[in-house]
């Protein structure tokens, strides 16, 4: 490869976690919370509001039943609204984000759902509202399997990411399409997606590590 061509790699690794990490970011901004009201509103939940819960899962059905190519064509408008332009890296975390909140929100409201019961109602018993039952009980309790949802939910955005290079989203992605597809080029291909693997690879270690860490049994 050339020093152009390397550089250009580089650049992509570079463009690629940056969409990555701000996307998952924003997405965990509004998935947690989204996640956190439909377990409490849930037939099981601390607070059940069945009209509540039955929007916002519907919703929440709806958007992850949209394929990311297509939801990506979709909110374009949306796009050029927020960031000014509808190609590039920063723009692509706009839809990145917009698919990662429902994901972000189904896995959150699994991992709250495996909490012990019997843990909720001895912290009810003491005394403990809503609110501290979410931030201390729930979210505490729940840590590792949040985690481990983290981490998938990571290497997924990166996925998408990759996808997003069909339509000029930068990042490696959008040189293994301009590159490897169009210009026939095997070498920048293949070179993209062993990184787009390692990258993965180097998410799921560093989220596995950080759940061996928090796992209090591990200790």
């Amino acid at each position: 490869m050339t020093p152009q061509e390397i550089e250009m790699i580089i650049r992509g690794i570079g463009e690629t976690l940056y969409m990555t990490v701000a996307a998952t970011l924003f997405g965990y901004v509004i998935g947690l919370p989204w996640g956190i009201v439909l377990t409490v509103t849930g037939k099981d939940g601390i607070h059940p509001n069945r009209a509540l819960y039955r929007i916002l899962d519907a919703v929440t059905n709806i958007m992850r039943s949209i394929p990311f190519l297509i939801l990506l064509i979709l909110v374009l408008p949306i796009t050029l609204f927020i960031v000014g332009k509808t190609y590039g890296s920063t723009a692509t975390i706009v839809p990145l984000v917009i698919s990662a909140a429902p994901l972000i929100a189904r896995m959150v409201e699994s991992s709250l759902n495996e909490v012990d019961h019997g843990v909720i109602e001895a912290a009810q018993s003491m005394g403990a509202n809503n609110t501290q039952i979410v931030l201390r009980v729930l979210l505490g309790e729940a840590r590792i399997s949040l985690i481990s949802g983290a981490t998938i939910t990571t290497g997924t955005i990166l996925g998408y990411s990759a996808m997003a290079g069909t339509v000029g989203g930068g990042g490696l992605g959008d040189i293994a399409i301009r590159y490897g597809y169009y210009r026939y080029q095997a070498n920048i291909l293949w070179v993209t997606v062993i990184l787009l693997i390692i990258l993965v690879q180097i998410f799921q270690y560093t989220g596995n590590l950080i759940s061996l860490k928090l796992d209090r049994r591990k200790v």
